[in-house]
C-alpha cells in the first residue's frame, strides 16, 4: 500500500510541472480505444497495428480499458489494422497523423467465432463523441440517454444541472434538482462516477447537480430502465455524471469569462451584508451561532434577564439587506492532463479547477396564499407580499483523476472530486397578513454554504478472456449551512387621517425579529463489487454477474431558531433595527428584550444502512436477441431521531427487505434498428426529514411542514418498449413507451388546521403514470448540400399520470382521488438546431426547453392544487476561432426573460423573472502543450 500511496503522490507532484514541453518533434501520436461493438465493453489485449510510413514503431496492445497509444509516427495519413482472437479483424483507413500532436481514433470491432475477411471503414464513421454517445445508447443493455462533453460545449450550460434540460424526459426544477420521466425528484437516483451521491437538502434526499460545473464533466448518462446491478430506487431514472478522463497527451487549457444580467448588472438590488469571504463561499464562521445562545440549549430552564441581554447583543447586528447595484458575473478555469512515464510506470493524469460567480435577481416578486371565494369554485387572494431578492451566488470546484496499470489486465485508478458554492440573498417585500391584521414589509438576509467531497478508488481485473473482477471505495461528505439568517417585519401603520405613519418594529410578535441557524452535514462510504464471467461460445458469449454493495450514510442537521421581542415605545421602534439592536436597549439592568426558541427550530439525525447483493445472466439466445434479467436484494435499516426544542427525542426506525426482480430483452432488428422491452421492480423509501415529526416553518405565513413518521416505502412496477433506429453514426430516431404502477406512494397535503397551514406526507393507496418518448437527431444535408454543417435535435416526453388516495390518516381531504401525482409533467419538450463550419472551428446553436404545467403541492379542500406553470426558455450559443491557441464563445441564456410562477386557482401564490444573461469566455488551449 505504501509503494502505491508514493506513487500517486509522486504522480501529483509531476502534475504541477506545467512548464515540461512535450518531446521537440516532428512525428505524432495516436490514441484510442477499442470497445465490443454488440456490448460497448473495452477490450483489453487487442492488437493495433499502424499500416503506413511508420514501420519501426508500428503497434500496441490495448490495456484493460480497451486504451492503445501508438508513439512516434510520421505525420500523414495511415490505416490501422486491429485483430483480437474471437473478433472479426478490421482495417480503418485514412487515419489523418498530426505533427506534434494527438489523433484520437476509438475503434469497434464485431464478435466473430471464425476468420473471416478483414473489414475495412473510415475512420470518419469510427469518430466524433456525438456518435460515440449514439453508439453507446445503440449496445447498452438499458433504456439510456446521453449529453456529451462535445454538445455541452456547444450550449451554454454553465453545470450538469442545466445541461440535463437537454436530455429526453428531464426536467430541472428550481435550477438544480432533476426529474426524470416528468416524475417527482424523489423518483430520480443521482450518481457520480457510478457511485450514489449523498444530500445535502435538510427538506430532501435529492441532490442539486448545479454543484457540478460543466469544465469537469465528460458526459452525462440518463437510464431509464433498471437492472439488477442497478440501485434499486431507481424508478424514474439513474443520472451519472462521468468526469472527465486524462487526455492521451500532455494538455494545458485555461478559459476566462464575463457576463451580464439585464434585471441585475448595474441595477440597485437588495444584498445581504458580508462579512469578507463570500467570494470564496467561505461567510459562514463569523455567522456563527453565537456560544452564549448555544449552551443556553432548549432555554429548559428560563434565562435571566442578564443573560437575555447578553444573548441579544452577541447576535451579529445585520437586519437590514444593503442596497447596491449588482456587478457582471466572472468565471476561470484551468486544467491539466495527459499521460506520462512515473519512474518508468505509465500514469494518466488529469487536474482541472473552474471558479464562477453571478449576481442575480428574482424581480418582480409576489407569494401569496389562497381562500375560498365568496361564490363556490372561485378563490380570494390573501396575504399577498411584492418584493425584489438579490443574490450573489459562488460556484467553484475542482478535481484529480488518476490511473495506472499496474499489470497486464490490471488497472488502479483514483478520483477526487472537491466542490463548493454559495447564494448570499437580500429580499425586501412589503404586503398584507390577514392573520396579523395589518400591512407589514418585511427585511431578510440568507446565506446558504454548500460543499461536497468525493474520493473514488477502483479496480479492474481481466483474467483471459472470460473473467472480469471491478471494485470500487468511495467515501463522501456533503455539508450544508445556512448560518445567522435574519428577518425583521416592520408593521406599516396609518394616522386617524389615513396617511402613513413611519415604519415600526413589529416588536410584539413572534415573528417580528426572527434568527435562524442551520447545519447539515452528512458523510457515506461505500463499498462495492462486481465479478463477470463468459461463457459459451466466443461468437456469441453468454455472461453470468454478480455482486455486491455496501453503504453506511450518516447525517446530522442542527436548525435552531430564536426569537426577539421587546417592549418598546413607538419612537424607539421606528429606528433602524441596527439601531436597535446596538446595545442602547441591552444595558445592564434593562429588562426591554425576551428571546424565544421557536418550535420550528428542532433538529434530527439520521443513519442509514443499505446492504445490497444481486446476480443477473446475459444471454444470446440467437444472432440478434439479447436477454438480461436477474433480481436484486436490498435491506434498509434507517434510524432517525428527532430533537424537537421542547419536549423528549423522537426515535423511527423503518427497515424495509426487498427482492427486485428485472428483465430486458434487445432485438436488433438489423444492423441500424433495436427493439427494447422491459420489466422491473423497484421501490422509493421515506426521506429522512420526511420521517422526523419535526416542524419547520418560514416566517410571517409561510407554511409549516411536519414530517410523518408512519411512511412506509413505495413499490413500483415498471414496463418500457422502445425502438431506436441509427441511420448514421450522428443521427437516431426512437419511439417509446413505458408505464408505472406504485403502491403506496408517498405525496405532500395540505393538513386541516386553522391559520397557518401544514403540510405533511402520507402514502395515497396507489398510482400510475403512462407515457411516451419520442426523439430525433438528424443531419440537415437531406436539404442540399448548403445545409451540410447543419443538424436539428429534438426530444419530446408526453405522460399521464392517476393517484388513487385511501385512508387519508385523519388528514385533510383532498381536492379528490382523480389528479396527477404532484411533480408529475404533463409533458416535457426539448428542441435545438446546430451548426457547425467544415473546418469545425466555428459552431452555434439555438436551444429551447419547455415543462409542462405540474402539480407543486396539492390543495386543501375545497381549494385546487397549487400548479408550477410551464416555462418556455431559449438560449443561444456561438463558439469561434481565434488567432493563435485563442478560441471565444457568447452565449445568451433565458432570452424569453420567462417567468417563474406557482397559482392556485385565480391566484397567483408566486411569481418572479430572473432577467436575460449575456456572456462572453475566452479558452487558451497552446500546441503541444
Amino acid at each position: 500500500m505504501s509503494a502505491n500511496v508514493r506513487l500517486l503522490l509522486l504522480t501529483l507532484c509531476a502534475s504541477i510541472v506545467v512548464a515540461l514541453p512535450s518531446h521537440a518533434q516532428s512525428t505524432g501520436r495516436l490514441a484510442g480505444r477499442v470497445v465490443d461493438a454488440a456490448r460497448g465493453t473495452p477490450l483489453a489485449g487487442a492488437l493495433v497495428e499502424v499500416v503506413g510510413p511508420s514501420p519501426e514503431v508500428n503497434r500496441a496492445l490495448t490495456g484493460v480499458d480497451g486504451r492503445y497509444v501508438l508513439l512516434h509516427l510520421s505525420p500523414g495519413a495511415v490505416s490501422l489494422h486491429i485483430r483480437m482472437l474471437g473478433y472479426r479483424p478490421k482495417v480503418v483507413t485514412d487515419v489523418a497523423v498530426r505533427e506534434g500532436g494527438v489523433t484520437t481514433q476509438d475503434i469497434t470491432l464485431d464478435a466473430e467465432s471464425v476468420q473471416l475477411e478483414d473489414i475495412t471503414v473510415s475512420a470518419a464513421t469510427e469518430r466524433g463523441s456525438v456518435a460515440s454517445a449514439l453508439n453507446e445508447q445503440r449496445v447498452s443493455v438499458n433504456v439510456v440517454n446521453a449529453v456529451t462533453a462535445e454538445e455541452i460545449a456547444r450550449s451554454p450550460d454553465g453545470d450538469a444541472a442545466t445541461a440535463m434540460q437537454r436530455v429526453s424526459g428531464v426536467s430541472v426544477q428550481d435550477g438544480r434538482y432533476v426529474s426524470v420521466r416528468g416524475m417527482g425528484q424523489r423518483y430520480t437516483v443521482a450518481s457520480l462516477n457510478g457511485t450514489r451521491l449523498p444530500s445535502m437538502e435538510p427538506e430532501r434526499k435529492v441532490v442539486p447537480l448545479d454543484l457540478y460545473p460543466a469544465s469537469m464533466i465528460e458526459g452525462i448518462t440518463t437510464a431509464k430502465t433498471f437492472t439488477p446491478d442497478r440501485s434499486g430506487d431507481f424508478s424514474g431514472g439513474e443520472v451519472n455524471i462521468v468526469t472527465r478522463s486524462f487526455p492521451a497527451e500532455r494538455r494545458f487549457s485555461v478559459s476566462a469569462g464575463s457576463g451580464v444580467n439585464s434585471r441585475a448588472t448595474g441595477q440597485l438590488l437588495p444584498r445581504a451584508r458580508r462579512t469578507g469571504r463570500e467570494w470564496l463561499a467561505f461567510g459562514s464562521d463569523q455567522r456563527s451561532l453565537p456560544s452564549i445562545v448555544r449552551d443556553a440549549g432548549s432555554f429548559s430552564t428560563q434565562p435571566s434577564q442578564e443573560a437575555i441581554n447578553q444573548m441579544v447583543g452577541s447576535f451579529r447586528n445585520s437586519w437590514s439587506p444593503r442596497r447596491d447595484r449588482g456587478e457582471p458575473a466572472s468565471s476561470f478555469g484551468v486544467s491539466l492532463g495527459g499521460k506520462d512515464p512515473v519512474f518508468g510506470q505509465d500514469v494518466g493524469y488529469l487536474a482541472s479547477f473552474s471558479y464562477n460567480r453571478t449576481h442575480d435577481i428574482d424581480d418582480g416578486q409576489i407569494r401569496a396564499n389562497a381562500i375560498v371565494g365568496d361564490t363556490p369554485g372561485t378563490q380570494r387572494e390573501v396575504d399577498m407580499f411584492e418584493g425584489t431578492t438579490g443574490r450573489e451566488s459562488v460556484l467553484w470546484g475542482g478535481m484529480v483523476a488518476l490511473s495506472t496499470d499496474v499489470a497486464p489486465g490490471s488497472r488502479l485508478s483514483l478520483n477526487t472530486t472537491y466542490n463548493r458554492s454559495a447564494d448570499s440573498e437580500g429580499r425586501r417585500e412589503i404586503g398584507e397578513s390577514e392573520n396579523l391584521g395589518g400591512r407589514f414589509e418585511v427585511l431578510r438576509q440568507r446565506y446558504v454554504e454548500r460543499s461536497t467531497l468525493s474520493g473514488q478508488l477502483g479496480g479492474e481485473h481481466r483474467f483471459g478472456l472470460r473473467h472480469q473482477l471491478d471494485w470500487k471505495v468511495t467515501a463522501s461528505r456533503v455539508t450544508r449551512d445556512e448560518p445567522d439568517r435574519s428577518e425583521f417585519v416592520f408593521q406599516l401603520d396609518t394616522d386617524p387621517f389615513g396617511g402613513p405613519l413611519p415604519p415600526a418594529w413589529f416588536s410584539i410578535s413572534n415573528e417580528g425579529a426572527v434568527r435562524t441557524f442551520a447545519e447539515l452535514a452528512e458523510e457515506s462510504v461505500q463499498a462495492a463489487v462486481d465479478y463477470r464471467v463468459v461463457f459459451g461460445p466466443l461468437d456469441r458469449p453468454h455472461a453470468f454477474k454478480v455482486g455486491g454493495l455496501v453503504r453506511r450514510t450518516t447525517r446530522d442537521a442542527d436548525n435552531r431558531v430564536f426569537s426577539l421581542s421587546a417592549s418598546l415605545d413607538r419612537a424607539s421602534r421606528e429606528l433602524s433595527p441596527e439601531e436597535i439592536f446596538d446595545g442602547r436597549f441591552s444595558q445592564p439592568g434593562s429588562s426591554v428584550f425576551r428571546i424565544t426558541p421557536l418550535s420550528q427550530g428542532g433538529s434530527y439525525s439520521a443513519e442509514d444502512d443499505l446492504f445490497a447483493g444481486y446476480a443477473m445472466v446475459q444471454l444470446f439466445p440467437s444472432e440478434r436477441v439479447e436477454i438480461v434479467g436477474g433480481a436484486r436484494f436490498e435491506r434498509s435499516e434507517v434510524s432517525v431521531t428527532t430533537q424537537p426544542t421542547v419536549g423528549e427525542n423522537v426515535t423511527t426506525r423503518p427497515t424495509f427487505t426487498d427482492v427486485l426482480p428485472g428483465v430486458a430483452v434487445n432485438i436488433s432488428l438489423n444492423d441500424r434498428q433495436v427493439l427494447r422491452l422491459a420489466g422491473s421492480q423497484t421501490l422509493s423509501r421515506p426521506e429522512y426529514r420526511e420521517l422526523a415529526p419535526v416542524q419547520f416553518r418560514e416566517v410571517l405565513g409561510g407554511d409549516n411542514i411536519l414530517g410523518n413518521p408512519d411512511l412506509v416505502r413505495t413499490l413500483i412496477r415498471n414496463a418500457d418498449i422502445r425502438w431506436e433506429f441509427y441511420p448514421r453514426p450522428t443521427e437516431v430516431i426512437s419511439i417509446a413507451a413505458f408505464g408505472k404502477w406504485f403502491d403506496d406512494p408517498i405525496e405532500q397535503v395540505f393538513l386541516g388546521t386553522s391559520g397557518t397551514r401544514l403540510i405533511s406526507f402520507l402514502n395515497a393507496e396507489s398510482g400510475r403514470n403512462f407515457g411516451v418518448e419520442l426523439e430525433l437527431r438528424k443531419n440537415l444535408d437531406l436539404l442540399g448540400e448548403s445545409f451540410r454543417p447543419w443538424s436539428f435535435f429534438g426530444n419530446a416526453t408526453f405522460m399521464n399520470s392517476r393517484v388513487t388516495v385511501a385512508g387519508n390518516q385523519g388528514l385533510a381531504a383532498l381536492l379528490n382521488d382523480d389528479r396527477a401525482m404532484v411533480g408529475q409533467a404533463p409533458y416535457v419538450v426539448n428542441a435545438g438546431l446546430t451548426w457547425t463550419s467544415p473546418s469545425s472551428q466555428w459552431a452555434g446553436s439555438v436551444l429551447y426547453n419547455v415543462v409542462g404545467r405540474r402539480i407543486f403541492s396539492v390543495g386543501e379542500s375545497p381549494l385546487p392544487n397549487v400548479f408550477e406553470e410551464a416555462r418556455n426558455v431559449v438560449d443561444v450559443s456561438l463558439r469561434f476561432p481565434m488567432p493563435g491557441a485563442l478560441s471565444g464563445r457568447i452565449d445568451a441564456k433565458n432570452l424569453l426573460d420567462a417567468s417563474a410562477q406557482l397559482t392556485q386557482g385565480s391566484v397567483t401564490k408566486q411569481f418572479s423573472r430572473s432577467g436575460r444573461q449575456f456572456s462572453v469566455g475566452f479558452s487558451w488551449v497552446p500546441s503541444g502543450s
